[in-house]
This record gives C-alpha cells, structure tokens and sequence, in this order.
C-alpha cells in the first residue's frame, strides 16, 4: 500500500469500522433485553446508552455525535457535540440511538433497534435544533418519480407504474399519529394499503427502500435526526429520499435559521449525508421485519445485525451467539 493509500485508509472510515460498530449496537440491544415490556422506558434507554457509550470508547476512530440523544446537561445520553472512540484513525459524523423505539421496548412491541450511522467529518445535515421533518423513501425505482411536493396518491400511482405492480399491492408506512389522519386517509383512498407504524420510522424507510420487503414507501412527519441517519442507511441501498423541515413553532423555526437551516427547500439525499461513504448498522432489540430481537438460548444470547456501507453498496447481516455468563452484571 502506497503512502497516500494508507493515508486514505486512515483519514476515512474504512470496512472494519462497520464491523466494530456492531458490537456497540449489539451491546445496547442486550443490556436493554431485561426491560422489554417493563413499563420503563427510560431505564432500557439508559442501560442501552451506557453500555453503547462504553463499546464506543474503544473503538479506534475520532467520532463527533452529530445526531445524539439530548444534550450534555442530560448525561449518560449520548449527547450532541460529544466525542467518542479512542481519538485515532477517521474523523467521523455520527448518529446515534441506542434505542430507536424505547416505547416499543418498554411495551413489549416489535420493530425495537439499536442503531449507529457513520459518515466522513462534516457531511451529515445537522438538523438537531428543528425536532420535525416530513419525509418520503422508496426504493431506486422513486429516482425521478416520486417528489414530496406531489399529492401522495399521484407518487402511489407513479411507483406502482414504475415498479410493474398494482396500485391495490401497494403498502405505504406512516407513523400512526393524529397528524396524519388525513395522509392516511389519501392513501387508502388513492387504492393502496397502510403499514401503520407506533414508533421508530428508521427501521420502515430502511425496508421502504429494499426489495425483499412488504412495504413500498416510508412518508410523513417524523424525527429529522432519524432521517439523517435513515439517508445513511439509504445510501448504501441505493433507494431515494426527500425532506422537508417541518418546525412546529416559531421559536424553533427561528433556531433553525439560526443554525443555517432551510424551511422552503426540499433535502435530497445528498443534502441530508453528502458524503459517498456511510455505515450504517443496526442490531435488533425486539422483533421486526429488518433484524430479529435478542433472544436467550439457554447459555447463549443470539442478536441479528445489518451492516450496510454506501461506498460498496452491500448489505450485511451479522448473527451472533454471546456467552451469556460473560454479560451478567457483576
């Protein structure tokens, strides 16, 4: 390897990041298992946290948590500006949630994951001072067809067309809110069915934009820090993806300008994560369509895992059996 190769290799995430970063998630995942279907939330998110935070630190990279948590005043979160990882090898934006769905978690639910993004230094939007974002995924059949502007039961027929199949086949996932009443309405009412989602919109506009999947599109107003980290993710599957800022209030629409951020633009993928070169991993903790929960086998744990990386454009899926005896609390 020649001297700036290696440079390279150093200066940008590489293919073994990935593969640390999983055990971060799987991390978070296990020590969050106990409190499935507990009622507490907030104790599977903290032992979550603590036990990514704690992985984290030894992975040999500089990361700076673009999308965290909640802010400093607030620790053990992950918070917004903190650092992790050993300080050496790549400079890296990252996006964080130890528990993407601490509802689900606390409820029992399925579709729980723990989840880590990754892309070069400087290339992730952040859009932490505007909570809300109205979003739209597909798979790559959307490029050039499917445009947030559109009433969606025009980008329904449009996908349908392009992707060779009925409009009555079609399933549409929208996060299961009042505010979407009337989209949900527009959508049965255009001829396509609805995948009402309780929490957690990653993981749905992830499958929006795979192939072996039920669902054909991901849209409505959620977390704008979840759509940075689902653009990741997307990347590396080739799918398409729009936003749009969505501030609830003038106080935050303000801070959003403040922080350069643009409230009539439409955010294509590339304005979400500019950069060609994203992880994104993500362990489950409860069953869903996109990774199995954690399971207990007698004196073992088994977690699944997706790796998917931008650059080579794979999706990996990582099973792992863990001693159980070695994750007992001492």
């Amino acid at each position: 390897m020649s001297a700036a190769e290696h440079a390279e290799l150093f200066e940008h995430p590489d293919r073994n990041l990935a593969m640390e970063l999983v055990r971060a998630t799987e991390a978070a995942a296990i020590r969050a298992t106990p409190f499935i279907g507990r009622g507490d939330k907030n104790a599977a998110d903290k032992a979550a946290v603590d036990a990514m935070r704690k992985f984290l630190s030894t992975v040999n990279f500089s990361g700076l948590v673009v999308i965290g948590e909640g802010e400093k005043d607030d620790a053990p979160m992950l918070f917004n500006g903190e650092e992790v990882g050993t300080g050496q090898g790549p400079q890296c934006d990252i996006a964080v949630d130890p528990i993407d769905g601490t509802s689900l978690t606390a409820a029992g639910r399925s579709h729980a994951i723990s989840m880590i993004a990754v892309a070069d230094r400087g290339s992730m939007l952040d859009a932490s001072s505007v909570f809300y974002m109205k979003k739209i995924v597909t798979s790559h059949e959307g490029i050039g067809v499917v445009d947030i502007e559109k009433p969606i039961g025009e980008n329904i027929r449009a996908l349908a067309k392009a992707k060779g199949k009925p409009v009555d086949e079609m399933r549409i996932a929208v996060l299961d809110r009042p505010r979407h009443e009337d989209l949900i309405r527009d959508i049965r009412e255009a001829g396509a069915g609805t995948r009402l989602i309780l929490d957690g919109d990653v993981a749905s506009g992830i499958n929006a934009a795979r192939h072996d999947t039920r669902i054909d599109m991901c849209v409505g107003i959620g977390g704008s820090p979840e759509g940075v980290a689902t653009a990741c993710a997307i990347k590396a599957l080739g799918g398409f993806m729009q936003g749009v800022l969505h501030p609830t209030s003038d106080d935050e629409k303000q801070r959003g300008s403040d922080a350069g951020l643009k409230f009539e633009t439409i955010y294509g993928l590339n304005d979400l994560v500019s950069s060609d070169n994203t992880f994104f991993v993500a362990t489950g903790v409860t069953d869903g369509e996109l990774v199995r929960g954690v399971r207990r086998n007698g004196p073992l744990i088994s977690t699944e895992s997706i790796v998917l990386r931008a650059r080579s454009g794979t999706l990996r899926r990582v099973s792992a059996d863990h001693q159980a005896s070695k994750w007992l609390d001492d």
